[in-house]
């Protein structure tokens, strides 16, 4: 019974130490580092691309969105469609591999204002329409799969 016992919590150990897998499966053999992407983002635009970070930030309304921060501080948006991958609300912190196609967005200064008031509103910051005085461009990867590392 004692060796039942034993390895029954050895069972659960390891279980509770598994890698949470989230959407397809990752195909890519090497990240890319997110400063590579930064630097030379037209090269990877349409292209499936894989980043190896800290979550800095996870949307806490749907868990829609994470950004990858590197150890120089670049940071990366991965963003899902709704309801295909939930990113866990308390991902800050943790080591994560995603993957998916590294996207541009040119935006004008009113859907820039709208699409940092809905980041302000998922993430519980307050947010100024002001501060944003011009369009911009956006470089983000629209996530298909993900693998966060356990404690």
């Amino acid at each position: 019974m004692r060796t039942l016992t034993i390895a029954l919590l050895a069972t659960c150990t390891l279980l509770a130490a598994a890698d949470t897998k989230l959407g397809k499966p990752l195909t890519a053999k090497q990240p890319v580092t997110i400063a590579e992407l930064l630097a030379k983002p037209a090269d990877y635009v349409g292209k499936t691309v894989q980043v190896k970070g800290e979550i800095t930030e996870v949307c806490q309304m749907m868990g829609c969105w994470i950004y990858v921060a590197d150890v120089q501080g670049n940071k990366i948006r991965v963003k899902v469609n709704d309801g295909e991958i939930v990113f866990p609300k308390d991902g800050a912190g943790r080591t994560v591999t995603a993957e998916g196609v590294f996207t541009k967005e040119d935006l004008t200064r009113e859907q820039a204002v709208d699409r940092a008031r809905e980041e302000a509103k998922d993430s519980g910051r307050k947010f100024d329409p002001a501060s944003i005085k011009t369009g911009t461009v956006i470089y983000q990867i629209q996530g298909t799969g993900a693998v966060i590392v356990s404690d």
